[in-house]
């Protein structure tokens, strides 16, 4: 399982893959539609709450990782 700076540092790569652009220096605060420009990502299909912050999708990703290891 991974700890928060390894989350984090996950977000942070995938963002820069997503983005095609050096994503670097990522913290759990920025807010990914505002912050991040995440203009290739369609709201619309994602539960917002989770998306709000780098630090609320590290939230979701967490209790995903956790639900999985339950299961």
């Amino acid at each position: 399982m991974m700890d928060r700076a390894e989350l984090v540092a996950a977000i942070e790569t995938a963002l820069g893959e997503v983005l095609e652009r050096e994503v670097t220096g990522l913290t759990e605060d920025p807010r990914l539609f505002e912050d991040v420009h995440l203009d290739s990502v369609d709201p619309e299909t994602l539960d917002m709450d989770d998306f709000r912050s780098v630090g609320t999708l590290a939230d979701y990703l967490d209790a995903q990782q956790t639900d999985s290891a339950l299961a």
